[in-house]
């Protein structure tokens, strides 16, 4: 499983690039995913690792709201995606590559694309 420094957007090599409280706090989320598996075997409490998902996901649509019409992740029509569209792109992917291990974890389908 990839975490969020392998898809290079972890804190320290993003500063500046997420500026956006919905940003943010998908990304600390995100950061955070290993700590929450380790705690959840730990303590065989696959209900954490439950509710973290939960809240990484409310994140995500926080994030995929503030940014639709405003801020889009992909660019519209034929113009280049810029470095911003690139670093939510990578947002948005890092964000269900969590998602789908944690399911997978927990033993729980998830359909390929949403």
């Amino acid at each position: 499983m990839r975490n969020a420094s392998q898809l290079g957007i972890a804190p320290e090599s993003g500063a500046g690039v997420y500026d956006h409280p919905a940003e943010i706090g998908l990304l600390a989320l995100l950061a955070d995913h290993p700590r929450t598996i380790e705690a959840a075997a730990r303590h065989r409490a696959p209900d954490q690792l439950a509710r973290h998902l939960v809240a990484v996901a409310d994140a995500f649509f926080r994030f995929h709201d503030r940014f639709s019409d405003d801020c889009p992740v992909l660019p519209s029509h034929q113009l280049k995606p810029s470095a911003a569209h690139r670093s939510r792109l990578a947002l948005a992917d890092a964000t269900g590559v969590v998602l789908a291990g944690g399911l997978r974890l927990l033993g729980i389908s998830a359909p390929e694309h949403l």
